[in-house]
This record gives structure tokens, C-alpha cells and sequence, in this order.
């Protein structure tokens, strides 16, 4: 039987530390710092963290209706198998070098440089406001997220996304096995120096998007307002339902697009029969 903390508070450095099976309900963790270091077997309900470093060196904890405020900064570092529920995180930096995360219902205000270098992530209905979300993580699907923030996913690796929404400039660069269903990105330069970039059934706004990349498949896409597309891209197989602003220098693969206003050639060292550009109309 687990131990019950109920209705309690706590403050000062490391107050509960060590702490395991145990069941904390309608507790605030008030100033002082790693209140919950190197816990094991926790459930928490209905908690408050006021302060830093609150869940380190952490296994197996759960966390349901409760609020990590502003100052509790760098929250769940190095931290396995961790499942947040109903909850808003307002603090930055909040997930680094953890695994095992399953975050459900749950709304960051603050997610500048939060969940970096993480692994095996499960996101479902998660609300992210902040630049650097996710960079060098991998391992990760995601349901229902809405992202406002600039680099989302940088150098992350492994990514599965659904019915989701991004405002992110520069998202998804530097990445690897990226596939991406039924979901909305706008923003400057997207994915650039990504390697196997799929995407289906999307609408992509973009500033000279979708360039450099190596193995990009589009399905039944849209490619709104977008110019100097494709650019040193090897391996398309694309597929787009709209007008393409431009398209320049592709390196090789299959374009099929409705229309396009400009397909330019202007790097000599590009050989143009190398990507099939297929249009219903050029229109200049």
C-alpha cells in the first residue's frame, strides 16, 4: 500500500527526497529547490510546484491536475517513465535527457528550450508556446498539438505526427524519419537539411520550404504562398494539389503540382532532366 501526503506543505531544499511509493494529494512544494530528487513510484493529484528542479533522477511517476508554476524551471531532467495529465506547465526548460514521457491534455505557456535530447515521447491534445521545443529528441508521436513557436523539432529523429498545427519558423530542420498526416504548418524555411520527410494530406505556407532535404514524399498536399521550393532536394516524390510560387533547382525526383508560377535553373553544376516537373500550367 502506498504511503498518502495529503493536504500538505512543504518548502526549504529536498523536502521529500528519496521518496517513494507514495500517493501526494493537494500539496504545494513551496520555495526551495529539488523537492522530489530521486523519487521512485509516486502518484501526485492536484499539486502545485512553486520552485526549481522539482522532479530529477526521477521513475515511474504520475501526475494529474496540477500546475508547475513560473520558477519551477528546468523541472524533469533525467527522469524515466513519466505520464502528466490535465496539467499546465508554465515554467521553461522543463523536460531535458528524460524518456518515457506521456503528456495528455496538458498546456505549455512557456516552452522555451523544453524537451531536449528526450526519447520515447507520446504527445496527445498538448498545447506548446515557445521556441527550441523537442530539439535532439527522438522517438516521438503526436496527436492533436498545436505549436506556436519558432525551431520546433530541431535535429529531432523518429517523428510521427497527427491532426496537428504548427506556427513554428525554421520547424522540423536537421531531422530524420519525419512523417507528418493531416496537419497545418506555417512558417519561414521549413525542414531544410532533413532527411526522409513525409508528409500526407497536408497544407504547408512556407518561405523557400521544404530545401535540402534528401527523400521527401508529398501526398495530396497544399503548398500555399510558398516560393523557391525544393532547392538541393534529392529523392522527391511530390504530390500538391495548389500553385507553387516557384520551384528552384531540385535535384532529382518528381514534382507533380497543379500549377506553378516559375520553375527556375540557374546552377549550372543542376542537371534539370534529373526531376520530372509535371504541371496542369506554367504560368510564366
Amino acid at each position: 500500500m502506498k504511503k498518502l501526503i495529503n493536504e500538505d506543505y512543504f518548502d526549504g531544499e529536498r523536502p521529500l527526497f528519496k521518496e517513494h511509493d507514495a500517493q501526494i494529494n493537494d500539496t504545494t512544494f513551496g520555495e526551495g529547490e529539488s523537492p522530489l530528487k530521486e523519487t521512485h513510484d509516486l502518484d501526485l493529484n492536484n499539486v502545485v510546484f512553486k520552485w526549481k528542479y522539482p522532479l530529477w533522477y526521477s521513475k515511474n511517476i504520475t501526475v494529474d491536475d496540477s500546475i508547475f508554476e513560473t520558477m519551477s524551471r528546468s523541472g524533469i531532467w533525467y527522469t524515466d517513465n513519466i505520464e502528466i495529465t490535465n496539467s499546465a506547465l508554465q515554467a521553461p526548460k522543463l523536460f531535458r535527457r528524460a524518456s518515457q514521457i506521456k503528456l495528455e491534455n496538458v498546456h505549455f505557456s512557456d516552452a522555451e528550450e523544453t524537451m531536449w535530447s528526450c526519447k520515447d515521447i507520446n504527445l496527445n491534445n498538448v498545447q506548446i508556446n515557445g521556441n527550441y521545443f523537442g530539439m535532439n529528441s527522438e522517438n516521438i508521436y503526436a496527436e492533436n498539438i498545436n505549436v506556436v513557436g519558432n525551431y520546433v523539432f530541431d535535429g529531432a529523429k523518429n517523428i510521427e505526427v497527427h491532426n496537428s498545427t504548427f506556427v513554428s519558423k525554421d520547424a522540423f530542420w536537421n531531422c530524420e524519419n519525419v512523417t507528418i498526416y493531416d496537419s497545418k504548418i506555417s512558417g519561414e524555411y521549413l525542414a531544410w537539411n532533413t532527411k526522409n520527410l513525409t508528409l500526407v494530406n497536408c497544407t504547408i505556407e512556407s518561405e523557400q520550404g521544404l530545401c535540402y532535404l534528401d527523400n521527401l514524399k508529398m501526398i495530396n498536399c497544399k503548398v500555399l504562398r510558398t516560393d523557391l521550393a525544393f532547392e538541393y532536394c534529392s529523392n522527391i516524390d511530390a504530390e500538391i494539389t495548389t500553385n507553387v510560387m516557384s520551384i528552384k533547382n531540385p535535384i532529382s525526383g518528381t514534382i507533380k503540382v497543379k500549377s506553378v508560377d516559375n520553375i527556375i535553373f540557374d546552377d549550372p553544376e543542376i542537371d534539370p532532366n534529373k526531376t520530372n516537373i509535371t504541371t496542369k500550367k506554367l504560368v510564366k
